[in-house]
């Protein structure tokens, strides 16, 4: 894989490209204000939020209108892979994506070391980097489908407990507020579509996060409890055993 022009602009006046036959592919997230943008002859506009994806040999032009900011990441980049990753599936010109940290981070990253000098530049971490940006891309677009087998907001209930389910503080108003829905309202979503409540679903996480500190980690029981999201370890130790019949000592020795 080649990694081309990979960076961040912030636009505060007005700009335009020039229309060209693109000889790469290009990955352009929205990240504030709002532009349109020309592919193949058709004006899209570009919101917060909006992920384009251009294949080669497409026309493409960038327009920001006097007056109009504009932020985005962007990313030029060709390969074998790149080819078979966009062939499997059919992808939008225009997907509308949450600004995930995670995402960003991604893409930070991947502008950080593409912006090393050469001798100092892993192109392994870099295309690593690149397929992991990809599949994300992927990953998201997939779950905002209306094929989907869920409704987004119920998914983004799950991500957002996925992430946070081992912190003390942890609380199912921060699901539903993070998901712009009443509490009532989330919580009969979750279960309706994911079978079991969100506080049951935080738990199984922390379950299995704390059962892989112990085969893997020499941390002390207590410190996996605090760690996990159990607060103390005689309620952890409670919840274990009711789980697994035996405590969670005598189920680390036997693993």
């Amino acid at each position: 894989m080649k990694i081309g022009f990979c960076g961040y602009s912030y636009h505060t006046q007005g700009y335009s490209s020039f229309t060209s036959r693109l000889d790469a592919y290009l990955f352009r997230l929205q990240t504030e204000g709002v532009c349109e943008a020309v592919v193949k002859g058709k004006k899209i506009v570009i919101e917060k939020g909006d992920l384009l994806l251009v294949k080669p040999g497409d026309q493409y032009e960038l327009l920001i209108e006097e007056g109009q900011n504009s932020g985005d990441y962007h990313l030029f980049c060709e390969g074998d892979w790149i080819d078979k990753w966009w062939e499997r599936n059919t992808k939008p010109t225009v997907a509308r994506i949450d600004l995930d940290e995670k995402l960003l981070a991604l893409w930070r990253h991947l502008i950080a070391e593409d912006r090393r000098p050469p001798s100092e530049k892993s192109e392994e971490l870099s295309q690593n980097l690149l397929r992991a940006l990809c599949l994300t891309f992927e990953q998201m677009i997939n779950e905002k489908a209306p094929s989907f087998s869920r409704p987004y907001v119920v998914t983004r209930m799950m991500r957002y407990i996925e992430e946070h389910a081992t912190a003390s503080t942890f609380k199912v108003e921060e699901v539903a507020r993070d998901a712009k829905l009443s509490v009532s309202r989330s919580v009969h979503l979750f279960k309706n579509h994911v079978g079991k409540t969100m506080l049951e679903y935080a738990q199984e996480i922390r379950m299995k996060t704390a059962i892989d500190q112990m085969k893997y980690t020499t941390m002390t029981l207590d410190r996996i409890a605090e760690n996990c999201g159990f607060g103390t370890y005689s309620y952890f130790h409670r919840v274990f055993k009711k789980q697994y019949g035996v405590a969670p000592g005598k189920y680390r020795r036997l693993e």
